[in-house]
């Protein structure tokens, strides 16, 4: 299955493994004499050095025949090097590797009957095997459950870019629907290979502003248990202002609480997981704050194709999807089936997650005391400010009880 990668391969083992694997599965279909469909799963990112993406294998900018030649007599340290000019406009080389596969499947495939399938962030299931399955902290998980623990605070991404979200359930239906259409057609293929763009945004979009929203208010209702702070992940285009927050609300924090496990004479651990988030934060950035067009009319197609009754049983039509709800259930996936957190515990972490408040609360207030008061101390300004203030809250007062006493 596909999924965005948070860490990217080199260059030469991303080849090994989205090529020269795919290469092989090809040869090795050409020698299975009764094989009917050969289904490629690529990824929607393939081709995201291209605002419109059409159902199309799109020529990449890098022969994947001269590339695979000249990876086997490169050092690490010159394939390094050279990585950045060969990829070009692509973010990473996972999306690159994915375009040269699709473009060897095209040129390999022969007289193989092939399809290509285009996930894009690949997310929990929406219905099968039950909503809100997941069973690993790929893709949006991993970042999901981060938020849900209160480590992740802030993140780069433009509020009004569309999360490309897409279930799992979904991908595989799709899949099979595809497969079958394409064994459907054996006596009247098509000339270019068909591609599915299984993607959501043009057809129900969803924006990484209402994640964020939905991923607090779920996280809050049925929180985590032992979270390290309340669930509060902001999102930020700017990248100054990310790096603020970045600094203040995770490395700070982190380090405080690696010294407090040091001082308690217990392995400090939080430093190092804050920089694998980081990591993963570098890596989605792209995606999070950019947007692409995928043109879906061969799944719209496939969809007309298939009866009534297969569209329920193998059912792919994202515009029945409803994202709160879907949202709520992921969170809840990753919860129960990810961290094997029982919901009988659901009263005792948002008892822990009020026990969270009340500290931050508490602190606040004391901090905003502490600080005034070295302004009062130095300033006669804000002496009178303050005294003002105080009148006030005393007048307030005073006709509050006076009101009361008249009725």
């Amino acid at each position: 299955m596909c999924y965005l990668v948070f860490y990217p391969l080199s260059l030469r083992d991303a080849v090994q493994l989205n090529v020269l694997a795919t290469q092989m599965m090809l040869a090795l279909a050409h020698r299975m004499k009764h094989l009917e469909v050969f289904i490629h799963i690529s990824t929607a990112y393939a081709n995201c050095n291209r605002e419109l993406i059409e159902e199309v294998v799109y020529s990449p900018s890098v022969d994947y025949r001269k590339l695979i030649d000249t990876l086997d007599w490169m050092d690490d340290d010159l394939v390094s090097t050279l990585t950045p000019k060969l990829i070009g406009e692509h973010p990473n080389t996972y999306t690159f590797t994915k375009s040269l596969a699709e473009y060897m499947v095209q040129q390999e495939a022969g007289d193989l009957n092939v399809g290509i399938v285009r996930p894009s962030i690949v997310g929990a299931s929406w219905k099968e095997p039950f909503p809100g399955w997941i069973d690993n902290f790929n893709g949006p998980s991993g970042i999901f459950i981060a938020a849900g623990k209160g480590i992740l605070r802030t993140m780069r991404a433009s509020n009004n870019a569309v999360a490309d979200l897409v279930p799992v359930d979904v991908v595989i239906n799709t899949t099979l629907a595809a497969g079958w259409y394409s064994g459907s057609q054996v006596l009247n293929r098509p000339k270019s290979i068909p591609v599915y763009n299984c993607t959501t945004g043009g057809i129900n979009p969803f924006r990484w502003g209402e994640v964020e929203y939905c991923i607090n208010m779920s996280f809050k209702t049925n929180p985590l248990e032992q979270a390290f702070r309340r669930p509060n992940v902001n999102l930020r285009s700017n990248p100054f202002t990310n790096q603020y927050w970045t600094t203040v609300s995770h490395t700070l924090p982190a380090l405080l609480y690696d010294g407090y496990l040091t001082l308690m004479g217990r392995k400090p651990r939080m430093m190092k997981t804050i920089t694998r988030l980081h990591k993963a934060m570098m890596v989605l950035e792209y995606f999070t704050s950019h947007s692409w067009v995928w043109n879906t009319d061969n799944m719209a197609m496939l969809l007309a194709q298939m009866s009534p009754e297969d569209k329920k049983i193998f059912n792919f039509d994202v515009r029945q999807l409803h994202w709160a709800e879907y949202m709520e259930n992921y969170c809840m996936g990753t919860k129960k089936y990810v961290l094997n957190e029982e919901l009988s515990g659901l009263p005792a972490a948002r008892k822990h997650l009020n026990k969270l408040r009340n500290i931050r609360y508490t602190f606040n207030t004391i901090l905003v005391v502490f600080i005034w008061r070295i302004f009062i101390a130095r300033s006669q300004m804000a002496r009178n400010i303050w005294y003002f203030v105080v009148s006030l809250c005393f007048k307030f007062l005073s006709y509050f009880r006076a009101s009361s006493t008249m009725r």
